[in-house]
């Protein structure tokens, strides 16, 4: 019999048969501080019911690490949708955003009650005692159509069109069948965290920290996000696409740029509604500032804003946060020893503030310029003053911390906050993390621009992330509006440019599992050509050819 050589952490190599499951090598890793949610067989996030071929290393994936949270809440979703199945099984239950440690989840035929909510905590912590397997299976093509269609699962026939793989692998309990997207937890014995929380006309199915998978958070409402992702829903109502099956399916010529040029109008009309609210407050904001994480689109926002207001005369003038950086010798470090360019004191707020001031005073001031190759500030030699008609955009991570502008009262500040909140689902029960269409973006726009290999965006992500949850996220609900700047089509488009990125990450690398996750992700989107995007779209500033100079 051919046997496989399996390397543990710990150094050790034991030969098993080819064709052995990983949940039967698992005893290799020793004692375990958390249950196992799947394994990494060379650097590939797998299932424990997985079929080991070749030589590999294989690692532990616990619930307590990023890759096994993303399993757990994945698993989450699925434990409803059976439970939800057994209890309704007329109703479709759809998973949308994430809010306050949780998913938000609604049936598509009205609201939810509270005994609705009762009914399928109760059902789920049934499912949770019976400890079920949950498996992966793999069906013929034909048979995989013919259950979906059978179970009224439209959104994932429509998903399917897409591949023409004569096998299609499904998660499988309790006589449930979904489409295998992630690796799910080996069994609803492991998924004894949750709650169920009434929120809107739907309920929150809320998880626990991955620091701490054995306890809900306290829950922290954030009513910003959901109105801009529930107005962003409605959005895709009106453009009759929910689901990437449905894009897929206008992915004509004239159908799909039709598509994209009603997309892009409205998303010109919600900047238009923003210009209208700063000129609704012109008796008192003298400054606009625009924030949001990572890869949102800010400064496309800022440009497009400029023009809106410029339409309703105003006269913006644009000024960098950048050029307000401290010297590079007073920068701070991070606990890393790296300079710390995401932190607020990073910024000269002292110096920015009392430039403020004296504009707000009618005075002339020199605007100032900051070299990023030696980093030091000098004057930029422009001088500004201004007029009756001038207000001031400013774009940058802090721009909703009022510890930014302390100087500056409250009732001069119009605050915006920008991100891409990706509202189709993959279908009714795989929702599309909003973080992996900034990190999409992102990568793109890095190789494109700043000449970096999707390993190197992977690698400097979670640092991202961090930055984000310190100086941004906690912000958020400060903001005077909002604006959701994801572009449902953008996915196709993106998917050009990341699919040979993602692609030159290799199996050795640590990075490969996320490299593989969203290689595997993208495959179910039907490519659109970079052509039919509008030169003004948010979409240029990360694949280039914009008429906006950034």
């Amino acid at each position: 019999m051919h046997q496989v050589t399996i390397r543990y952490p710990s150094g050790t190599s034991v030969a098993y048969p080819s064709g052995i499951k990983a949940s039967e090598t698992t005893s290799g890793f020793g004692p375990l501080s958390q249950p196992l949610a799947a394994v990494l067989i060379n650097n590939e996030l797998q299932s424990l019911d997985a079929n080991i071929m070749t030589n590999c290393r294989i690692e532990p994936v616990m619930i307590d690490s990023v890759q096994g949270a993303y399993s757990y809440r994945r698993s989450l979703c699925f434990l409803a949708a059976i439970a939800a199945r057994d209890l309704f099984p007329g109703r479709s239950l759809v998973v949308g955003q994430a809010i306050g440690y949780g998913f938000y989840h609604r049936f598509e035929d009205g609201p939810v009650t509270d005994s609705d909510i009762a009914a399928l905590d109760g059902k789920m912590r049934q499912l949770v005692a019976r400890d079920i397997p949950i498996a992966m299976q793999w069906w013929s093509y034909e048979d995989a159509m013919a259950w979906f269609k059978e179970n009224g699962q439209e959104d994932t026939l429509l998903l399917l069109e897409m591949t023409n793989e004569p096998r299609i692998a499904l998660n499988e309990c309790a006589g449930f069948r979904d489409l295998h997207v992630t690796p799910l937890v080996p069994s609803t014995g492991v998924l004894k965290t949750f709650e169920l929380l009434a929120y809107d006309e739907g309920f929150l199915l809320r998880y626990p920290r991955k620091e701490n998978p054995g306890q809900i958070p306290p829950f922290e409402d954030d009513p910003l996000l959901y109105k801009i992702t529930d107005d962003s829903r409605k959005r895709s109502g009106i453009l009759g696409v929910s689901s990437v099956g449905a894009l897929n399916r206008i992915n004509a010529p004239k159908k799909v740029k039709d598509y994209i040029t009603v997309a892009e109008s409205l998303m010109n009309k919600r900047v238009s509604e923003l210009a209208d609210q700063v000129s609704a407050r012109r008796e008192s904001a003298k400054v606009v500032l625009i924030a949001g994480p990572s890869s949102s689109g800010k400064t496309t926002t800022s440009k497009k804003l400029t023009i809106q207001l410029r339409v309703l005369g105003f006269e913006p003038m644009v000024i960098g946060l950048d050029d307000y950086f401290v010297d590079r010798t007073r920068t701070p470090k991070d606990e890393n020893g790296e300079f710390d360019f995401e932190c607020l004191e990073a910024l000269d707020v002292e110096y920015l503030n009392e430039q403020l001031v004296e504009l707000f005073e009618g005075k002339e001031v020199e605007l100032p310029a900051f070299d990023f190759k030696t980093g030091d500030r000098r004057p930029s030699g422009r001088r500004v003053r201004l007029g009756d008609r001038t207000i001031l955009i400013m774009e940058g991570i802090h721009g909703l911390n009022d510890r930014l502008t302390p100087r500056i009262p409250k009732e001069h500040k119009f605050k915006i906050y920008v991100s891409a909140l990706t509202q189709i689902n993959l279908d009714e029960h795989n929702r599309i993390s909003t973080t992996d269409n900034r990190l999409l973006r992102r990568m793109v726009r890095d190789n494109q621009f700043r000449g970096r290999s999707a390993l190197d965006t992977i690698k400097m992500w979670p640092s991202v992330q961090r930055g984000e949850r310190l100086h941004i996220f906690p912000y958020q609900n400060s903001a005077d509006a909002a604006l959701n700047s994801a572009l449902d089509y953008e996915l196709g488009v993106l998917k050009v440019y990341a699919e040979p990125l993602l692609r030159s990450v290799k199996p050795m690398h640590p990075e490969y599992c996320e490299a593989k996750r969203l290689l595997n992700f993208l495959a179910f989107f039907a490519p659109i050509p970079a052509q039919y995007v509008p030169q003004d779209s948010i979409v240029r500033e990360f694949i280039g050819e914009s008429s906006f100079k950034y």
